[in-house]
């Protein structure tokens, strides 16, 4: 396994990149240590499958270096970097058995018919395909196809890193759990550097020990779940980790504080930063129906089993908040409230409030 370096990183598509804008990934400098489980999180468009291919050796960056233990290997193709890569579509021999299909990359590197017996069934073990070690593979389901797809990228134990582009892609929802939850149990188990690409947040967040949310070529945040849950250092971050998203309302600065309706709106910390468009965030957990604070008006109740999701309007802007008990109706007045810990103020998309210890 390996410790990746990612380092002053940046590529264009285009021959004679003039602005950042012209950069489908902006400089990116971050290390991925050795042993760990990562993922890429981002919508289309991101830059997410760029920056994978680059440190498979599939893409060459404009700039920048990429670092596998601290040797240099920006320059070298795919074979020469010993790593493994599952892709969206299963990447099996139909006309093989499954142990076939296991011992294959193993056997083209030419180790001994006994190690390649026991890693293949170490292997088959985890993934709880051993009862179908002798089926052919074209006679599979697609999830246990994928899940063979997996397995041939784990079955070495001698890869600097085993990444993932997007491997639940194909896989029916209800099957999605499952997988994810062996994947998460094979890390644990084989203890391989990993790094999964996807646009899903629920594959993200219950997969990685850090996640890389990615926005517009730019790395916007790195941290664990609950860091990007309980924190986000971006408005994008806000909005695309959690169901709902965060709240984001238009809010002005008022004598080192702030107000968002006419309201003053109390933060969680000293401001710590300024801009051209002021932001308040709070997350749908965090706001109170009531008496007092913004009033706003009651446009939806959406019940979705263990709560209740109310937006209400507040002039134009919607607000949304999650309510275990009672609900109010449709077009009735209420007051919002947040908590203060957890209301934050953003400037120009960039968190700008510091919490208080």
């Amino acid at each position: 396994m390996a410790k990746i370096t990612l380092s002053q990183l940046r590529h264009s598509y285009l021959p004679n990149p003039a602005s950042p804008d012209d950069y489908a990934l902006k400089q990116i400098d971050h290390t991925w240590q050795d042993g760990g489980a990562y993922a890429l999180l981002g919508p289309s468009g991101c830059g997410k499958s760029t920056l994978l291919n680059i440190i498979s050796g599939l893409l060459e960056p404009s700039e920048g270096q990429i670092l596998f233990d601290d040797q240099d290997v920006t320059h070298l193709p795919p074979d020469k970097r010993n790593i493994a890569q599952v892709f969206q579509f299963p990447v099996i021999y139909d006309t093989m058995s499954v142990y076939d299909n296991l011992a294959f990359p193993l056997r083209n590197r030419g180790r001994a018919e006994d190690v390649v017996r026991q890693r293949v069934t170490e292997i088959a073990e985890m993934l709880d395909v051993t009862a179908m070690l002798e089926t052919r593979a074209s006679h599979l389901s697609p999830d246990n196809k994928q899940k063979i797809s997996m397995g041939r990228g784990l079955v070495r134990n001698d890869v600097n890193v085993v990444m993932f582009d997007e491997p639940l892609t194909v896989i029916d929802p209800h099957l999605k759990w499952k997988l994810r939850s062996k994947l998460k149990e094979l890390h644990h188990r084989v203890k391989a550097t990993m790094i999964y690409v996807t646009h899903d947040q629920t594959e993200a967040l219950t997969f990685a020990d850090q996640v890389v949310v990615m926005d517009l070529g730019v790395i916007v945040q790195i941290g664990t779940p609950v860091e990007l849950f309980e924190r986000p250092a971006h408005t994008f971050v806000g909005h695309f980790i959690g169901s709902p998203g965060m709240n984001v309302l238009p809010a002005e600065l008022d004598n080192g504080g702030a107000r968002f309706a006419g309201v003053p709106i109390p933060l969680e910390g000293p401001i710590t930063g300024s801009g051209q468009r002021i932001e308040i965030g709070i997350r749908p957990e965090f706001v109170s129906l009531g008496s007092g604070g913004v009033t706003g008006r009651v446009r939806k109740v959406s019940d979705l089993g263990r709560h209740n999701v109310v937006e209400a309007m507040v002039g134009d802007t919607r607000i949304s908040a999650i309510v275990d008990g009672p609900v109010p109706e449709q077009g009735a007045e209420v007051g919002l409230t947040f908590r203060q810990d957890q209301t934050r103020l953003y400037a120009d998309g960039w968190l700008a409030t510091e919490a208080r210890p």
